[in-house]
C-alpha cells in the first residue's frame, strides 16, 4: 500500500489546490472580514459536498460521529478562521511558508500521542524540509520587515490544529470512504459556521459589488480548495502514512510562489535554494 504511485499524484494535485487557497484567500478579504470569509468557505463547501455526497452521510457508524466532529474542529473549522485572519497581517506566500511546519507537528504529536511508528529516514525529511522553510521565513522577514509577525502564531497554530487532525483520522476513521469523512466534517460544522456569519454583519454589505467579487473567489475556495482537496486528502492518508501525507504542505510554498511570480514578485536565490530542500525533504520522508 505505501509504495502506491497513486500517492504522488494526489500529492501534486493537493499541492496544486491548496497552493493556490492564499492567493483566493488574499482576495476573499478585499470585500469580507476573515469572520465572513472562513463562515462562507464553510458553507460553500458543505453545500458542493451534499450534493454529491449526502447518502454517505448514513454509512458513517454513530460511534464515529464523535471523530468526525473532532477532525471537523481541527481539520477545517478552527484553520479557515486562523488563516483567514492571519493573512490581514501577514503575505500570503508567508503563510503558506509557515503552514509547512505541519509535517514536523504530525511527526511529534504522532509519535507521542497517537504511537505512531516512524524510521529515522522521514525524521531527517522532516528537518530537512524544516530547514527548507526556515530559509524561506527568514528571506521573507528580510524583505517585509513591515508586517506583524506576531500573527505568524495563528498559522502556527492552524498547522498544529492539521497534524492533529491528521493523526485522528488515519487512527480512527481509516475505515470509512474519504466522501463519507468529508461530508460528515461539513454537516457538523454547516450550523456554527451559519451562526457566525449571521452575527458577522455580513447582511450589511452582502449587496456590494466588492463583496460579491469576494465571494467568487470564496466560492472556488469552498468548492475546489477545501471540498474536493478534503476528499483527495482523505483518500491520500488512507493509502499512505501521516507524515507523507501532510508533507503536501512543503510543497505548497512553491506553488504559492508561482502565484506570486505571475503577480509581478520576484524569487530570490535564498527563495529558490529553500524550495530546493524543501523538496529534498518530501523525498525522504515519502517512505513509512
Amino acid at each position: 500500500m505505501q509504495n502506491n504511485p497513486q500517492k504522488w499524484y494526489l500529492l501534486a494535485a493537493l499541492s496544486l489546490i491548496w497552493g493556490s487557497s492564499f492567493i483566493l484567500i488574499k482576495r476573499g478579504l478585499v470585500g469580507l472580514t476573515p469572520f465572513q470569509l472562513g463562515s462562507l468557505r464553510i458553507i460553500f463547501c458543505a453545500l458542493f459536498l451534499f450534493i454529491i455526497g449526502f447518502k454517505n452521510l448514513a454509512r458513517i457508524p454513530h460511534a464515529k460521529w464523535k471523530y468526525i466532529a473532532v477532525t471537523a474542529l481541527f481539520g477545517t473549522f478552527m484553520p479557515v478562521y486562523l488563516f483567514s485572519f492571519a493573512q490581514t497581517e501577514i503575505h500570503s506566500s508567508v503563510s503558506a511558508i509557515l503552514n509547512s511546519l505541519t509535517p514536523l507537528n504530525t511527526l511529534l504529536i504522532g509519535a507521542l500521542v497517537f504511537e505512531l511508528q516512524f524510521q529515522r529516514r522521514q525524521l531527517l525529511g522532516v528537518l530537512i524540509g524544516l530547514a527548507g522553510c526556515i530559509l524561506l521565513i527568514y528571506n521573507g522577514a528580510m524583505n517585509n520587515p513591515g508586517q506583524n509577525y506576531y500573527y505568524t502564531l495563528l498559522v502556527v497554530a492552524a498547522a498544529v490544529s492539521y497534524a492533529i487532525n491528521i493523526n485522528l483520522v488515519k487512527k480512527h476513521l481509516s475505515d470509512l470512504s474519504p466522501l463519507s469523512i468529508s461530508a460528515g466534517n461539513f454537516a457538523v460544522m454547516l450550523l456554527p459556521a451559519l451562526a457566525v456569519l449571521f452575527f458577522s454583519g455580513f447582511s450589511d454589505v452582502a449587496g456590494s459589488a466588492q463583496t460579491q467579487n469576494s465571494m467568487l473567489y470564496i466560492a472556488i475556495l469552498g468548492v475546489i480548495g477545501t471540498g474536493v482537496a478534503n476528499i483527495i486528502f482523505f483518500r491520500l492518508i488512507h493509502i499512505s502514512s501521516p507524515i507523507f501525507a501532510s508533507s503536501v504542505t512543503y510543497l505548497i510554498p512553491v506553488v504559492a510562489f508561482g502565484w506570486g511570480l505571475m503577480d509581478n514578485e520576484h524569487l530570490s536565490a535564498t527563495q529558490i535554494i529553500g524550495a530546493a530542500t524543501i523538496l529534498a525533504g518530501v523525498y525522504f520522508s515519502a517512505r513509512k
